[in-house]
């Protein structure tokens, strides 16, 4: 299995990095939207799962998800929001355009691998 992690935060693609390391997966990351799709397309989209933060400069989460969502290569790609927000109309919106699933920072590696598994049809 391979999990993108999208964010503009290091500490927190490390702390992300830890869990997807517990589960034996393997990591790749991005520090916005744009090396997202760079990452997605340099690996022919063979990712089984993006962790997406949503506020990030030059291309946020909300571009990513749709831009990922609207190609045939990646649309099928789940896609877990990793995010501040907690409006919960923004969640919604989030929802709406295709993402699989949400976890809410602060998060605990606990939570976020029950996350990861929840969103790869792999409950635990």
């Amino acid at each position: 299995m391979r999990i993108l992690s999208v964010d503009d935060s290091k500490s927190t693609r490390q702390y992300i990095k830890c869990a997807v390391d517990v589960l034996g997966f393997e990591f790749l990351e991005a520090g916005n939207g744009r090396e997202g799709m760079d990452v997605l397309e340099r690996e022919n989209g063979d990712v089984n799962l993006i962790l997406l933060d949503w506020n990030m400069p030059v291309m946020d989460g909300m571009e990513m998800l749709v831009e990922v969502k609207s190609n045939d290569k990646f649309k099928d790609i789940p896609v877990t929001m990793v995010t501040t927000e907690i409006e919960r109309r923004k969640v919604v919106e989030a929802i709406g355009k295709g993402a699989k699933n949400y976890v809410m920072k602060p998060f605990t590696q606990e939570d976020l691998i029950a996350k990861i598994m929840e969103s790869l049809g792999m409950g635990i």
